[in-house]
């Protein structure tokens, strides 16, 4: 076979069809995921959420709202960042144009588009549009509501550790250890010395006393990995039986599991209480909404326990080795309660199924961090400040639920998972099938006519002709 070689010069047609040109293999995921959306009206809802940031009449049309929220899911199926590597992605991509809606001859919106937008609409709005996709959710049987797995993790700040500065009087780093030097009797110090100098000091990078100017919310934490930055805590509570993320919070790296806790229930709490108060999805969440959390030993104190405890709440957090416990107070008196609380919870994590429990939540808690922040690419911010922060990485998430919908109706929850074309072709006939079974009357049970098939060995007859 004899090699090809590039072409230098080339004659460009002068007109070409726009079914002729090619389709990347993720198009059909992004066609079902646009039905999906159509389906359940996602255009109007949003749409009418986002009416008071406009004027009515004033002014040139915007960007749709429904483009705006499909860019940010792209954000998590393509595994991008940024919002300018979003934006560059989508004007590249013919795939991703026909998933928010433009011909090839159209601009997509570019970064700063995105950033206005994200500017004008709220954090209650994203919140919105999150609760819109839990329903979503609840429909499908995706959502019960009643055992939770809670779980944070860093995120990286778009701030550098270099860049922070005293809170009382705003000197940087250096400045701060030269003036330590200088009061030790050295006039003019040297690196070396001020970096014996900073070797010697105890809680060096500590919150209290050091901030970054470009981003107050950053807070000096420990990576996954080790390293020492300027991060942020993202905490997700689970639904343990179906694996969909019930609530999203997002705050300071520096706060303690025992802290932060509290502020995922409440958003879970608040979330599911949309489902069921809407007719629609309420009959898809049975039971008791939030009856019991697993968590790991970050979440376990004694005050957690009982607080639990008090609210109904059955607890299975994993218990440190914190040898042998008194149960009394300084003035003598016996915390009683306490005491009930904690070993009520060892007694269960100790049982069958609160092992089983905590096995699951190692499964279904690191995998929606995997999922979201290493292959979606959200584990360093490119935004500053926790409400931007926060929209993004409310539908950031949501973009993770709504590939549990897809994966549940057409077993595919990844544009990724079609690149084989292999898949991309399964998809295309079963949505051709089903297509087919639609205008069947009365309708056909495929499924259930094959189980009878199988079980009586009747014998199969024609399919009815649609009249």
């Amino acid at each position: 076979m004899a090699m090809g070689k590039r072409k230098t010069e080339r004659q460009q047609e002068l007109w070409i069809a726009a079914t002729d040109l090619p389709e990347a293999p993720g198009h059909p995921f992004y066609r079902k995921l646009n039905g999906l959306l159509d389906e359940h009206g996602f255009d109007p809802f949003v749409e009418g959420l986002c009416q008071k940031f406009y004027h009515e009449s004033l002014g040139r049309d915007s960007i749709p709202p429904g483009v705006y929220f499909r860019m940010l899911l792209i954000g998590y199926f393509e595994g991008i960042d940024s919002e300018r590597g979003i934006a560059w992605r989508c004007d590249d991509s013919r795939t991703l144009r026909d998933f928010l809606g433009y011909d090839p001859k159209e601009i997509t919106p570019d970064h700063s588009s995105l950033s206005k937008i994200r500017l004008r609409i709220d954090v209650e709005t994203h919140e919105e549009v999150f609760t819109w996709v839990l329903k979503r959710l609840a429909e499908n049987g995706l959502l019960t509501g009643k055992t939770l797995g809670i779980d944070a993790t860093t995120l990286e700040a778009n701030a550098a550790m270099r860049s922070i500065v005293r809170r009382d009087t705003g000197d940087s780093y250096n400045e701060f250890l030269t003036q330590l030097a200088q009061a030790s009797g050295i006039a003019t110090p040297t690196r070396e010395d001020l970096a014996k100098i900073d070797k010697k000091r105890k809680n060096k990078a500590s919150n209290d006393d050091w901030m970054n100017p470009n981003d107050p919310d950053a807070k000096v934490a420990q990576m996954k990995d080790g390293r020492t930055h300027l991060a942020h805590k993202a905490e997700h509570a689970v639904d343990l039986q179906t694996g969909a993320i019930v609530a999203v919070t997002l705050q300071g790296a520096d706060l303690g599991d025992t802290t932060t806790l509290w502020n995922t229930m409440e958003e879970s709490v608040e979330n599911l209480r949309e489902v069921t108060d809407d007719p629609r999805t309420a009959p898809c969440v049975e039971g008791k909404i939030i009856a019991e959390v697993v968590a790991d030993k970050g979440y376990h104190s004694n005050d957690t326990c009982q607080d639990m405890k008090e609210a109904e709440v059955r607890t299975y957090f994993s218990e440190p080795d914190r040898g042998e416990r008194v149960w009394v107070d300084d003035d003598g008196n016996r915390k009683s309660a306490e005491q009930a609380a904690v070993y009520a919870n060892r007694r269960r994590i100790r049982g069958k199924r609160g092992k089983a429990l905590l096995r699951k939540r190692g499964e279904l808690l690191e995998r929606p961090f995997a999922h979201c922040y290493e292959t979606g690419g959200m584990r360093r911010t490119h935004l500053r400040g926790h409400p931007n922060i926060l929209k993004r990485l409310l539908i950031h998430v949501a973009g993770f639920n709504l590939a549990l919908v897809m994966r549940s109706m057409f077993g595919i929850g990844k544009p990724r998972r079609l690149q084989d074309g292999l898949a991309a072709a399964i998809l295309d006939i079963f949505d051709s099938i089903l297509g087919l079974l639609k205008t069947i009357r009365p309708p056909w049970k495929p499924l259930e006519r094959f189980r009878r098939i199988l079980t009586a060995r009747e014998p199969q007859v024609a399919l009815p002709v649609a009249a």
